[in-house]
């Protein structure tokens, strides 16, 4: 299984909902773990960077390729 490009400030869909009904989530820092944040209710969480990866199912924005050179 390739490893998916994450960047900071994407916005990522998951599979499964967070508990307060949102799918769509920004990702704010990228490692070995991956802190995300629900774009729904604002909390955000630190998920290891493998179970993410299983648990993403669309990377809608890349907002790191609209950045000016």
């Amino acid at each position: 299984m390739p490893i998916l490009p994450l960047h900071a400030n994407d916005l990522i869909q998951l599979k499964k909902a967070h508990p307060c009904g949102g799918k769509i989530f920004r990702i704010l820092r990228v490692g070995s773990e991956v802190r995300i944040v629900c774009q729904t209710c604002g909390r955000d969480m630190t998920i290891d960077r493998i179970k993410l990866e299983k648990a993403v199912k669309q990377i809608l924005a890349d907002k790191t390729s609209d950045a000016k050179d």
